[in-house]
């Protein structure tokens, strides 16, 4: 029995050294850093590289923690759906005594689970969105040098559930975040890494995390099937399909529509390609691979195709399509809705964010009763236009049954016709 006391003394003495020659190793002091407007700096390029701004018009946010807790986090409502073993609790954040607790689908009356159920959101939520937290009540932001480059150390002296906290954030050129360290009161090794690089893009046009990898044990945190995205502008984007015949769109195989009477079209969509004519040029033009268009001037067939002049139908047509089909566009891909307030009225932002000519251009379209559109508000930086006006009008049923404008009007009077619009089969 000695001999087995002795051992197990043992054992436990070389886990006790062990575990300090651990911490001896790994522990890092906290790093010092300069607060200030380079700090703050740093922290919008961060903000911005993230698109912070796709972040704030987030509606719906889902995920998982280590497949133990589930979350849907109605952001703008702040009302979150937490679930784990046979718990659901409807906790709102910004008044917790209006949540509601659930134990195996009964409402009951339970106060302790609805502050483990805070408890839970704020760690796991802080998994997922972190970066987007760099300028919450309560928090210092600090510049650091970390191997010759600046990086980003946030101190969170209130709020949350572990106040004191800081994480030294780690940022590529393009100031987006790919790791952090963390300095923790649950975690007694300071300076633990973890990664922030196992990317998702979501809907709502942010990216976030889908797991990530702590450097201590290499222990791995999944955070599930993330989704983030729009409820609300989806159902709104859908009222405006609806309204203009959107399904006879789809089906419709030929548009044909001139520009300002400066230029013409003929759009066979089945077959995407386009006729576009232009003084005395014509453009067959293959709108998924321009290498097969062909070219005509004075009604001559060009056997070397001059790319310049294909280059130019191409941008004619990107531009001059959109303000014929713009509002039957707002689900393609590498399109980013929101709703935004105008008058006390819900309104669609729509960004493109890949495709057409200048990708990143933003439009505000403001609609009727019926909730067909009847204006935009335009934003489009390569433009230096900053919210220009313009109207969407006189809409015809088309022979294919779809809705399609004829006319626009700008804030200066000036109109710009569509010509004849036609769509048929």
């Amino acid at each position: 029995m000695k001999k087995l006391f002795k051992f197990i003394g043992i054992i436990l003495l070389l886990l006790i050294v062990a575990g300090g020659l651990y911490y001896f190793i790994n522990n890092k002091p906290l790093p010092k850093g300069e607060q200030g407007k380079e700090a703050d700096a740093l922290a919008t390029k961060m903000l911005n590289a993230l698109n912070i701004d796709a972040y704030k018009k987030t509606e719906v946010l889902k995920w998982s923690f280590r497949g133990e807790h589930s979350y849907r986090w109605y952001k703008q409502e702040n009302i979150v759906h937490i679930s784990w073993a046979n718990y659901k609790v409807t906790l709102h954040t910004n008044a917790p005594n209006k949540s509601e607790v659930y134990v195996d689908g009964n409402i009951t009356n339970k106060p302790e689970l609805v502050k483990q159920a805070q408890d839970f959101f704020n760690n796991d939520s802080f998994w997922l969105i972190a970066p987007y937290k760099v300028f919450d009540s309560g928090t210092e932001r600090r510049i650091v040098k970390h191997e010759g480059k600046d990086a980003l150390l946030i101190t969170y002296t209130s709020g949350g559930s572990t106040p004191g906290d800081s994480y030294l954030w780690i940022l590529d050129d393009n100031y987006l975040p790919t790791s952090f360290k963390m300095w923790t009161s649950i975690i007694p090794i300071g300076g633990v890494a973890a990664t922030w690089s196992d990317l998702k893009n979501t809907a709502s046009g942010i990216k976030l995390p889908t797991k990530h990898t702590l450097s201590l044990f290499g222990m791995e945190i999944n955070m599930g099937d993330v989704k983030a995205y729009n409820e609300k502008a989806d159902e709104l984007a859908d009222k405006i399909l609806k309204a203009i015949k959107h399904k006879a769109y789809k089906n419709t195989r030929y548009l044909e529509w001139s520009f300002a009477g400066k230029r013409s079209f003929k759009w066979d969509k089945e077959k995407n390609v386009a006729d576009v004519s232009w003084d005395s040029i014509l453009v067959n033009l293959d709108t998924r691979n321009t290498q097969k268009s062909t070219v005509y001037i004075n009604n001559k067939k060009q056997e070397v195709i001059d790319t310049a002049i294909v280059k130019k139908a191409w941008n004619i047509f990107n531009n001059d399509s959109f303000w014929l089909v713009a509002p039957h566009k707002l689900f393609e891909n590498g399109i980013i809705r929101s709703i935004q307030q105008v008058d006390d009225k819900d309104v669609l932002l729509v960004k493109y964010t890949t495709g057409g000519s200048t990708p990143g251009d933003s439009y505000l379209w403001l609609l009727d009763s019926n909730y067909v559109p009847k204006s935009y508000k335009m934003f489009v930086p390569s433009m230096k236009m900053d919210g220009v006006s313009a109207t969407w009008q006189d809409w015809i049923t088309t022979k294919s049954g779809t809705l399609l404008p004829t006319n626009h009007t700008f804030g200066n009077g000036r109109i710009l016709s569509m010509g004849t619009v036609k769509g048929y089969n």
